[in-house]
């Protein structure tokens, strides 16, 4: 096959992948895309915690390292989101103008990864103050369940 037809095809393909990964990435239920209203992560947030206590019979000191980790993660995804309203908006405005806007781009990297190292050694700090308040058995049960890769509900 000739070059250009080459790149021609791997040009199409690679632009029909970007395409498509927005088109999917821009996908909204109900108006509300990806994101769950303040209510709906408060709930979820306390069946996950009920439910990792009641299947690692925790203390209530141990319950109350579990929040503070939750209220970490909490912080740390806040963090991440920053201030805007609109995520997609912010990725759709890479692509408006005829270039790429590499610049916008790298802002947006910059202070998603900034989010990450600043709030990082908290979220670490709430993780091993947790995991070292488990006995034994509990912690191999933290083990067993990362090593399946999955729910609680599967064994």
């Amino acid at each position: 096959m000739r070059p250009w037809i080459k790149r021609t095809l791997f040009g199409i393909f690679g632009a029909s992948i970007l395409f498509g990964g927005l088109a999917a990435c821009s996908h909204r239920h109900d108006g509300q895309g990806w994101q769950m209203s303040a209510e709906d992560s408060a709930k979820f947030r306390g069946k996950m915690i009920e439910r990792v206590s009641s299947k690692l019979d925790l203390t209530a000191d141990q319950k109350t390292r579990l929040n503070v980790l939750a209220d970490k993660l909490q912080e740390q995804k806040a963090a991440l989101k920053g201030t805007a309203t609109d995520p997609r908006a912010e990725v759709q405005a890479l692509v408006t103008g005829a270039k790429f806007d590499r610049e916008r781009a790298q802002t947006l990297v910059t202070a998603k990864t900034s989010a990450v190292t600043t709030r990082s050694p908290e979220v670490i700090t709430a993780m091993a103050d947790f995991y070292d308040s488990l006995n034994a058995a509990q912690q191999q049960k933290v083990r067993d369940f990362m090593q399946r890769r999955g729910g609680w509900n599967r064994g």
